[in-house]
């Protein structure tokens, strides 16, 4: 019933920004905390973002001051905003509550390459 679609990825040069934007269906995503997830290829899913329902946000600490978590207007929605881009972030990014509920959305791609 709970569905999350991911929508904003894209391939980037290093140093550029990208907007990722995850709409949730089935639920009021501010009655959760929430997080942005990525995988990349060979390696283990981790967790990026993450906001509570008080507002608090954490970092991973490879992507502290570069990427921001917020919330939208709307209530079912949930942005990352990241800037200075590294290779190292390419992975498909999943937004997903946190702790993750057992359905994940496909994903967004964001290939940073030059």
């Amino acid at each position: 019933q709970v569905q999350f679609v991911e929508s904003g990825g894209g391939l980037v040069q290093p140093g550029g920004s990208l907007r990722l934007s995850c709409a949730a269906s089935g639920t009021d995503a501010r009655l959760y905390a929430m997080g942005w997830y990525r995988q990349a290829p060979g390696k283990q899913r981790e967790l990026v973002a993450g906001i509570t329902l008080g507002g608090t946000t954490n970092y991973l600490d490879s992507v502290k001051g570069r990427f921001t978590i917020s919330r939208g207007g709307a209530k079912n929605t949930v942005y990352l905003q990241m800037s200075s881009l590294k290779p190292e972030d390419t992975a498909v990014y999943h937004c997903n509550s946190m702790p993750p509920y057992n359905y994940w959305g496909q994903g967004t791609q964001v290939t940073v390459s030059s």
